[in-house]
């Protein structure tokens, strides 16, 4: 069953169950917010020198190029501390995901293996506080100075301050940031660049200001932060590049004309994240399950009399509650299996009689070292 369960990504899952279920990943009780993030980015940190954090980035860059064991991993770790998957999905799905998807070789050669060895820790600043999840309209701006050659990265009211953003609060040291590209006063629509927000020794830079989101109702061990900008100047290869450039005169083009078009093609590579949140929510349900299931048949009371006293899985009304549920995430888990598998494009290995037993073993690989200055 364990093996049908993992399918092809088999050898992947049993590497991470195998890290998250050493003494030090236990999660932690009752300590303070910053010793909790702390020990996460610790955890993060072995992820990565395992080679765990980013098969989907290309091989030569330290991946496999498998987008479909990026959500392996991704619904393996939710079986652990919930701290850790979203620092997890932070660092390498979204801050790196977006680099890799939205960049081209340049950004990629730049980033991608120190953002893969947690060397280069990030954010993905898109959300702001007027607008949350209404991308289209975020008010952030990011204007090019054709004299400098340089983008102005500037939130111009209170609203467009990015919000609730994940390693933005202490770790995060550049971020992939959400805004409105102008070009001679004209507005090409939402763009991402690449902004720094830290120098290496943790100083915030010039121009940039963050605020901590402190204590949440669950989650402490992530970082989130508010971050505003204040005309903060980046180069112009700072813009990934993907769907819209700008040259050194100021001169905007695009592979895709239409602006709409083009704004929802560069949010379906981002994808991979809803797959992933997805995946990651079964798991948590069926550790939730486990649970429940285990101490049904651990626990004791009333029973027949003159009799011992039965576990209470054996009444009907406990199997009610919990055996329809059961059967309903067995069904969660084919449906994201196979989800999982047309994302990645790969046959559906769950439905073979044979041994879903095969497929990529991860790597790790060296890297350079990337610096970064405000």
């Amino acid at each position: 069953m364990q093996a049908l369960l993992d399918g092809r990504y088999w050898k992947l899952r049993e590497q991470i169950r195998g890290v998250i279920a050493r003494p030090e990943f236990e999660p932690p009780v009752g300590i303070p917010m910053q010793e909790y993030r702390r020990r996460v980015l610790e955890w993060a940190k072995t992820l990565a020198a395992e080679g765990l954090t980013a098969p989907g980035f290309p091989v030569e860059f330290g991946g496999q190029g498998d987008p479909g064991a990026n959500v392996a991993a991704f619904e393996t770790l939710a079986f652990g501390d919930l701290s850790l998957l979203v620092k997890f999905g932070v660092q390498f799905g979204l801050w790196g995901g977006a680099v890799h998807q939205l960049g081209t070789r340049r950004h990629h050669e730049r980033y991608l293996r120190a953002i893969a060895a947690l060397e280069l820790p990030g954010a993905f600043a898109m959300t702001e506080t007027g607008h949350g999840s209404n991308v289209q309209h975020l008010e952030t701006t990011a204007k090019y100075d054709s004299k400098a050659q340089e983008f102005v990265i500037h939130t111009p009211v209170e609203q467009a301050r990015k919000d609730y953003i994940g390693n933005a609060a202490q770790d995060g040291r550049m971020a992939v940031v959400f805004a409105q590209l102008m070009v001679a006063d004209e507005s090409h629509g939402v763009h991402a660049l690449i902004v720094p927000l830290r120098d290496e020794s943790g100083n915030v830079c010039d121009g940039v200001r963050i605020e901590d989101d402190g204590v949440k109702a669950g989650l402490n061990g992530v970082d989130n932060g508010l971050i505003w900008f204040d005309n903060v100047r980046v180069p112009r290869d700072a813009l990934l590049n993907r769907y819209g450039d700008v040259s050194q005169e100021g001169a905007y083009s695009s592979p895709i004309d239409n602006a709409n078009k083009r704004f929802f093609t560069m949010l379906g590579t981002l994808v991979q994240g809803r797959v992933c949140v997805s995946g990651a929510s079964i798991s948590a349900a069926k550790l939730a399950l486990a649970i429940a299931i285990r101490y049904g048949l651990r626990r004791r009371q009333f029973g027949p009399p003159g009799g011992e006293e039965v576990e209470i899985l054996q009444y009907r009304t406990h199997q009610r509650r919990l055996m329809p549920l059961m059967a309903t995430t067995y069904a969660l888990h084919f449906a994201q299996a196979e989800l999982l598998e047309k994302f990645a494009g790969v046959p559906a290995t769950w439905r073979s009689t044979g041994s879903p037993r095969f497929g990529p073993t991860p790597t790790s690989s060296r890297h350079s070292r990337v610096t970064t200055r405000c």
